[in-house]
Protein backbone atom coordinates (compact mmCIF):
# COMPACT_ATOMS: atom_id res chain seq x y z
CA UNK A 1 0.00 0.00 0.00
CA UNK A 2 3.03 2.26 0.47
CA UNK A 3 3.80 2.13 -3.01
CA UNK A 4 0.22 4.14 -3.68
CA UNK A 5 -0.36 5.82 -0.28
CA UNK A 6 2.85 7.31 1.22
CA UNK A 7 0.87 7.69 4.59
CA UNK A 8 0.20 4.16 5.11
CA UNK A 9 1.63 2.97 8.37
CA UNK A 10 -0.77 0.28 9.98
CA UNK A 11 1.72 0.04 13.20
CA UNK A 12 2.26 3.80 13.30
CA UNK A 13 4.44 6.08 11.90
CA UNK A 14 6.49 6.96 15.18
CA UNK A 15 6.54 2.98 15.63
CA UNK A 16 8.83 2.96 12.07
CA UNK A 17 10.77 6.42 13.31
CA UNK A 18 11.87 4.19 16.22
CA UNK A 19 13.26 1.02 13.96
CA UNK A 20 16.81 0.82 13.57
CA UNK A 21 18.64 2.42 10.40
CA UNK A 22 19.33 -0.67 8.08
CA UNK A 23 18.70 -0.61 4.08
CA UNK A 24 14.83 -1.56 3.26
CA UNK A 25 16.00 -3.95 0.13
CA UNK A 26 12.10 -3.49 -1.22
CA UNK A 27 12.02 0.46 -1.13
CA UNK A 28 16.09 0.01 -3.64
CA UNK A 29 13.43 -1.67 -6.05
CA UNK A 30 12.26 2.46 -7.51
CA UNK A 31 16.23 3.40 -7.48
CA UNK A 32 16.97 0.01 -9.49
CA UNK A 33 14.47 0.60 -11.89
CA UNK A 34 15.35 4.07 -12.59
CA UNK A 35 19.69 3.14 -13.05
CA UNK A 36 18.61 0.22 -15.15
CA UNK A 37 16.19 2.54 -17.08
CA UNK A 38 19.13 4.86 -18.30
CA UNK A 39 20.70 1.47 -20.16
CA UNK A 40 17.87 1.55 -22.25
CA UNK A 41 19.76 4.35 -24.25
CA UNK A 42 21.92 1.30 -25.68
CA UNK A 43 18.52 0.49 -28.10
CA UNK A 44 16.92 3.84 -28.14
CA UNK A 45 20.07 5.85 -28.59
CA UNK A 46 20.22 9.15 -29.07
CA UNK A 47 19.74 12.40 -30.63
CA UNK A 48 20.60 15.91 -30.36
CA UNK A 49 17.11 17.00 -29.35
CA UNK A 50 16.60 13.96 -26.89
CA UNK A 51 19.97 15.04 -25.21
CA UNK A 52 19.29 18.50 -25.04
CA UNK A 53 15.71 17.66 -23.54
CA UNK A 54 17.29 16.02 -20.80
CA UNK A 55 19.82 18.71 -20.04
CA UNK A 56 16.45 21.05 -19.99
CA UNK A 57 15.14 18.61 -17.99
CA UNK A 58 17.54 18.10 -15.44
CA UNK A 59 18.49 22.48 -15.50
CA UNK A 60 14.36 23.01 -14.68
CA UNK A 61 13.81 20.18 -12.38
CA UNK A 62 17.08 20.96 -10.05
CA UNK A 63 15.95 24.84 -10.20
CA UNK A 64 12.62 23.39 -8.97
CA UNK A 65 14.54 21.09 -5.93
CA UNK A 66 16.55 24.13 -5.21
CA UNK A 67 14.56 26.97 -5.46
CA UNK A 68 10.93 25.46 -4.54
CA UNK A 69 11.34 22.28 -1.82
CA UNK A 70 14.20 24.06 -0.47
CA UNK A 71 14.24 27.21 -0.36
CA UNK A 72 10.77 27.48 -0.35
CA UNK A 73 8.73 24.63 1.55
CA UNK A 74 11.45 24.48 3.66
CA UNK A 75 12.80 27.45 4.34
CA UNK A 76 10.11 29.41 3.59
CA UNK A 77 12.39 32.87 2.29
CA UNK A 78 9.70 34.21 -0.40
CA UNK A 79 6.12 34.39 -0.41
CA UNK A 80 3.53 33.54 -3.04
CA UNK A 81 -0.05 32.96 -3.76
CA UNK A 82 -1.93 29.49 -2.93
CA UNK A 83 -2.73 28.61 -6.61
CA UNK A 84 1.76 29.13 -8.01
CA UNK A 85 2.31 27.47 -4.57
CA UNK A 86 0.09 24.50 -5.60
CA UNK A 87 1.94 24.90 -9.05
CA UNK A 88 5.20 25.06 -7.57
CA UNK A 89 4.62 21.57 -5.87
CA UNK A 90 3.21 19.95 -9.06
CA UNK A 91 7.40 21.01 -10.45
CA UNK A 92 9.07 20.24 -7.86
CA UNK A 93 7.50 16.63 -7.53
CA UNK A 94 7.83 15.76 -11.45
CA UNK A 95 11.91 15.44 -9.66
CA UNK A 96 10.95 12.26 -7.86
CA UNK A 97 11.83 13.58 -4.66
CA UNK A 98 8.98 12.02 -2.45
CA UNK A 99 6.18 14.53 -1.57
CA UNK A 100 7.04 18.84 -0.13
CA UNK A 101 5.96 18.10 3.21
CA UNK A 102 7.95 15.00 3.38
CA UNK A 103 11.23 16.92 1.70
CA UNK A 104 11.00 19.79 4.13
CA UNK A 105 10.28 17.89 6.42
CA UNK A 106 13.29 16.30 6.41
CA UNK A 107 15.37 19.40 5.46
CA UNK A 108 14.39 21.06 8.53
CA UNK A 109 15.34 17.90 10.60
CA UNK A 110 18.68 18.30 9.07
CA UNK A 111 19.14 21.39 10.34
CA UNK A 112 18.23 21.13 13.63
CA UNK A 113 20.41 17.98 14.22
CA UNK A 114 22.88 18.79 11.26
CA UNK A 115 26.16 16.30 11.83
CA UNK A 116 24.83 15.09 15.04
CA UNK A 117 23.63 11.58 15.74
CA UNK A 118 20.10 12.48 14.88
CA UNK A 119 20.98 13.89 11.26
CA UNK A 120 19.63 11.13 8.83
CA UNK A 121 21.96 11.63 6.07
CA UNK A 122 25.12 12.96 7.57
CA UNK A 123 28.44 11.38 6.35
CA UNK A 124 30.67 11.91 9.17
CA UNK A 125 27.78 9.74 11.23
CA UNK A 126 26.23 7.44 8.63
CA UNK A 127 29.74 7.33 6.21
CA UNK A 128 29.27 8.92 2.33
CA UNK A 129 27.10 5.93 1.12
CA UNK A 130 24.55 6.34 2.99
CA UNK A 131 24.41 10.18 3.14
CA UNK A 132 23.97 9.86 -0.33
CA UNK A 133 21.40 7.02 -0.88
CA UNK A 134 20.93 4.55 1.63
CA UNK A 135 19.59 7.00 3.87
CA UNK A 136 16.45 7.23 1.85
CA UNK A 137 15.74 3.71 1.63
CA UNK A 138 15.89 3.19 5.84
CA UNK A 139 11.87 2.52 6.57
CA UNK A 140 12.39 4.65 9.49
CA UNK A 141 12.68 7.65 7.31
CA UNK A 142 9.85 7.12 4.72
CA UNK A 143 6.72 8.54 7.05
CA UNK A 144 6.47 12.67 7.06
CA UNK A 145 6.71 13.94 10.54
CA UNK A 146 3.42 16.29 9.94
CA UNK A 147 3.97 18.30 13.52
CA UNK A 148 7.14 19.42 12.16
CA UNK A 149 5.53 21.23 8.95
CA UNK A 150 2.23 22.42 10.48
CA UNK A 151 2.55 25.70 7.98
CA UNK A 152 2.63 23.45 5.06
CA UNK A 153 -0.25 20.82 6.38
CA UNK A 154 -2.77 23.22 6.68
CA UNK A 155 -2.74 23.11 2.63
CA UNK A 156 -4.72 19.96 2.02
CA UNK A 157 -3.34 20.06 -1.61
CA UNK A 158 -0.44 19.54 -0.36
CA UNK A 159 -1.42 17.09 1.68
CA UNK A 160 -3.07 15.13 -1.36
CA UNK A 161 0.46 15.70 -3.26
CA UNK A 162 2.41 14.12 -0.06
CA UNK A 163 0.33 11.27 0.26
CA UNK A 164 0.14 10.10 -3.18
CA UNK A 165 3.33 11.07 -4.01
CA UNK A 166 3.84 8.75 -7.07
CA UNK A 167 1.01 10.27 -9.26
CA UNK A 168 2.97 13.33 -10.47
CA UNK A 169 6.25 11.21 -11.04
CA UNK A 170 4.09 8.50 -13.16
CA UNK A 171 2.59 11.30 -15.59
CA UNK A 172 5.89 12.97 -15.83
CA UNK A 173 7.25 9.96 -17.10
CA UNK A 174 4.34 9.33 -19.40
CA UNK A 175 4.63 12.82 -20.83
CA UNK A 176 8.27 12.38 -22.02
CA UNK A 177 7.02 9.00 -23.74
CA UNK A 178 3.68 10.45 -24.99
CA UNK A 179 5.64 13.77 -26.23
CA UNK A 180 8.29 11.46 -28.49
CA UNK A 181 5.41 9.58 -30.13
CA UNK A 182 4.09 13.46 -31.26
CA UNK A 183 7.66 14.22 -32.37
CA UNK A 184 7.70 11.29 -34.20
CA UNK A 185 4.46 11.32 -36.01
CA UNK A 186 4.70 15.59 -36.73
CA UNK A 187 8.43 16.53 -36.69
CA UNK A 188 10.20 13.25 -38.04
CA UNK A 189 13.36 15.78 -38.78
CA UNK A 190 14.26 15.78 -34.63
CA UNK A 191 15.13 11.77 -35.20
CA UNK A 192 13.58 11.39 -31.58
CA UNK A 193 10.83 8.90 -30.75
CA UNK A 194 8.84 7.81 -27.97
CA UNK A 195 11.18 5.41 -26.32
CA UNK A 196 14.02 7.40 -26.53
CA UNK A 197 12.45 10.62 -24.94
CA UNK A 198 11.96 8.42 -21.60
CA UNK A 199 14.68 6.98 -21.37
CA UNK A 200 16.47 10.57 -22.02
CA UNK A 201 13.83 13.00 -20.71
CA UNK A 202 12.32 11.00 -17.94
CA UNK A 203 15.54 8.15 -16.84
CA UNK A 204 18.94 9.71 -17.69
CA UNK A 205 17.58 13.84 -16.63
CA UNK A 206 16.04 12.00 -13.07
CA UNK A 207 18.98 9.64 -12.24
CA UNK A 208 21.41 12.70 -13.01
CA UNK A 209 19.31 15.10 -11.02
CA UNK A 210 18.86 12.15 -7.98
CA UNK A 211 22.66 12.33 -7.64
CA UNK A 212 23.15 15.93 -7.89
CA UNK A 213 21.01 16.79 -5.36
CA UNK A 214 22.17 13.93 -3.28
CA UNK A 215 25.85 15.37 -3.50
CA UNK A 216 24.64 18.33 -0.87
CA UNK A 217 23.80 15.60 1.96
CA UNK A 218 26.78 13.81 1.67
CA UNK A 219 30.02 15.56 -0.61
CA UNK A 220 29.16 19.03 1.17
CA UNK A 221 29.83 18.36 4.02
CA UNK A 222 32.90 16.56 3.43
CA UNK A 223 34.37 19.07 0.14
CA UNK A 224 34.90 22.56 0.18
CA UNK A 225 36.23 25.70 2.58
CA UNK A 226 34.10 27.21 5.97
CA UNK A 227 33.63 30.63 5.91
CA UNK A 228 31.17 30.42 8.92
CA UNK A 229 31.87 29.01 12.09
CA UNK A 230 29.10 26.81 12.30
CA UNK A 231 28.47 23.70 15.08
CA UNK A 232 28.37 21.21 11.67
CA UNK A 233 31.07 20.79 9.01
CA UNK A 234 28.55 22.39 5.95
CA UNK A 235 31.71 24.13 3.09
CA UNK A 236 31.19 26.24 0.50
CA UNK A 237 32.01 24.06 -3.29
CA UNK A 238 32.01 25.97 -6.49
CA UNK A 239 31.94 22.91 -7.89
CA UNK A 240 28.96 21.92 -6.01
CA UNK A 241 27.31 25.38 -6.98
CA UNK A 242 27.36 24.90 -10.20
CA UNK A 243 25.97 21.04 -10.09
CA UNK A 244 23.33 22.10 -8.18
CA UNK A 245 22.28 25.41 -9.44
CA UNK A 246 23.92 27.27 -6.30
CA UNK A 247 23.40 24.64 -3.33
CA UNK A 248 26.83 24.61 -3.36
CA UNK A 249 27.02 27.14 -0.89
CA UNK A 250 26.34 24.76 2.07
CA UNK A 251 28.57 26.17 4.75
CA UNK A 252 26.74 30.38 3.66
CA UNK A 253 23.12 28.64 4.01
CA UNK A 254 23.84 26.82 7.30
CA UNK A 255 25.24 30.00 8.95
CA UNK A 256 21.74 31.93 7.97
CA UNK A 257 19.11 29.33 6.52
CA UNK A 258 16.46 32.75 6.04
CA UNK A 259 18.13 33.80 2.84
CA UNK A 260 16.51 33.58 -0.53
CA UNK A 261 20.22 33.44 -1.71
CA UNK A 262 22.85 31.14 -0.73
CA UNK A 263 25.88 32.92 -2.87
CA UNK A 264 26.01 35.32 -0.45
CA UNK A 265 28.24 37.69 -2.16
CA UNK A 266 28.09 38.37 -6.01
CA UNK A 267 31.00 36.49 -7.41
CA UNK A 268 29.43 33.42 -5.51
CA UNK A 269 26.88 31.88 -8.75
CA UNK A 270 23.64 31.16 -7.43
CA UNK A 271 21.60 30.48 -10.59
CA UNK A 272 18.19 29.26 -8.26
CA UNK A 273 18.67 32.70 -6.95
CA UNK A 274 19.04 34.40 -10.13
CA UNK A 275 15.82 33.09 -11.64
CA UNK A 276 13.92 33.18 -8.07
CA UNK A 277 14.66 36.84 -8.72
CA UNK A 278 13.59 37.20 -12.48
CA UNK A 279 10.30 35.35 -11.02
CA UNK A 280 9.91 38.15 -8.62
CA UNK A 281 9.41 40.80 -11.17
CA UNK A 282 6.74 39.09 -12.77
CA UNK A 283 4.66 39.35 -9.66
CA UNK A 284 3.88 35.82 -8.74
CA UNK A 285 6.63 35.60 -5.77
CA UNK A 286 7.47 38.22 -3.78
CA UNK A 287 8.71 38.95 -0.31
CA UNK A 288 12.25 37.50 -1.06
CA UNK A 289 14.66 37.61 1.94
CA UNK A 290 17.98 38.85 2.31
CA UNK A 291 21.44 38.02 4.11
CA UNK A 292 21.64 40.64 7.07
CA UNK A 293 24.60 43.01 6.73
CA UNK A 294 26.24 41.36 9.64
CA UNK A 295 26.38 38.15 8.29
CA UNK A 296 27.99 39.93 5.52
CA UNK A 297 30.57 41.49 7.64
CA UNK A 298 30.78 38.20 9.34
CA UNK A 299 31.60 36.64 6.28
CA UNK A 300 34.26 38.95 5.45
CA UNK A 301 36.64 38.46 8.00
CA UNK A 302 40.48 39.30 7.71
CA UNK A 303 41.53 35.39 6.70
CA UNK A 304 38.66 35.99 3.81
CA UNK A 305 39.92 39.64 2.85
CA UNK A 306 41.41 38.00 -0.43
CA UNK A 307 38.76 36.95 -1.93
CA UNK A 308 36.50 40.03 -0.99
CA UNK A 309 39.66 42.13 -2.68
CA UNK A 310 39.58 40.51 -5.34
CA UNK A 311 35.86 40.27 -6.19
CA UNK A 312 36.13 44.14 -5.19
CA UNK A 313 38.76 44.51 -7.85
CA UNK A 314 36.88 43.06 -10.64
CA UNK A 315 33.73 45.88 -9.74
CA UNK A 316 35.54 48.28 -9.80
CA UNK A 317 37.32 47.60 -13.49
CA UNK A 318 33.66 46.68 -14.84
CA UNK A 319 30.87 48.98 -13.23
CA UNK A 320 29.32 49.10 -16.29
CA UNK A 321 27.84 45.95 -15.85
CA UNK A 322 24.16 45.06 -13.80
CA UNK A 323 24.39 42.83 -10.70
CA UNK A 324 23.52 39.33 -12.32
CA UNK A 325 25.57 40.12 -15.33
CA UNK A 326 28.66 40.87 -13.72
CA UNK A 327 29.22 37.02 -13.06
CA UNK A 328 29.97 37.12 -16.77
CA UNK A 329 32.64 37.61 -18.24
CA UNK A 330 34.11 37.62 -14.78
CA UNK A 331 32.91 34.16 -13.34
CA UNK A 332 36.17 32.19 -13.77
CA UNK A 333 38.28 34.56 -12.33
CA UNK A 334 36.78 35.02 -9.30
CA UNK A 335 35.74 31.20 -9.17
CA UNK A 336 39.68 30.56 -8.76
CA UNK A 337 40.10 33.59 -6.37
CA UNK A 338 36.98 32.33 -4.46
CA UNK A 339 38.14 28.67 -3.66
CA UNK A 340 41.77 28.96 -4.32
CA UNK A 341 41.18 32.16 -1.40
CA UNK A 342 43.92 31.47 1.43
CA UNK A 343 42.03 31.05 4.98
CA UNK A 344 42.74 28.42 7.37
CA UNK A 345 39.16 25.72 7.81
CA UNK A 346 36.56 27.45 10.52
CA UNK A 347 36.29 25.37 13.34
CA UNK A 348 32.74 24.09 14.62
CA UNK A 349 31.42 26.78 17.04
CA UNK A 350 30.99 25.16 20.53
CA UNK A 351 28.59 28.13 21.76
CA UNK A 352 25.30 29.00 21.10
CA UNK A 353 23.62 27.54 18.32
CA UNK A 354 23.49 28.75 15.43
CA UNK A 355 19.93 26.80 14.19
CA UNK A 356 16.93 26.60 15.15
CA UNK A 357 14.02 24.85 14.71
CA UNK A 358 12.36 26.30 11.57
CA UNK A 359 8.79 24.19 11.68
CA UNK A 360 8.04 26.71 14.22
CA UNK A 361 9.71 29.62 12.68
CA UNK A 362 7.88 28.99 9.25
CA UNK A 363 3.96 29.02 10.79
CA UNK A 364 2.31 32.66 10.98
CA UNK A 365 4.83 34.18 8.53
CA UNK A 366 4.52 35.49 5.08
CA UNK A 367 3.92 31.81 3.72
CA UNK A 368 1.09 31.37 0.52
CA UNK A 369 -2.11 33.74 1.00
CA UNK A 370 -5.18 31.40 1.20
CA UNK A 371 -8.07 32.46 -1.20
Amino acid sequence: MQWFDADHAPGGADAMRREPDQVDWVRCIPFIILHLGCLGVIWTGASWFAVSAAAALYAVRMAAVTGVYHRYFSHKTYSTSRPMQFFLAVLGATTVQRGPLWWAYHHRHHHQHSDGPEDAHSPHVHGFLWSHIGWITSRRNFPTDYSKVRDLARFPELVFLNRFDAVVPAAFAAATFFAGAFLRAHAPGLHTGPWQMLVWGFFISTTALFHGTSCINSMAHLMGRRRYSTQDDSRNSFILAIITLGEGWHNNHHRYQGATRNGFFWWEIDITYYVLRCLSWTGLIWDLKDVPQSVLDEGAHPDHRESVAAASQVHLLHPEHAPLRRIVPAAAAIAVATVNAAYPAAPKRTGAAVHSDLSGHAVGQQGARAP
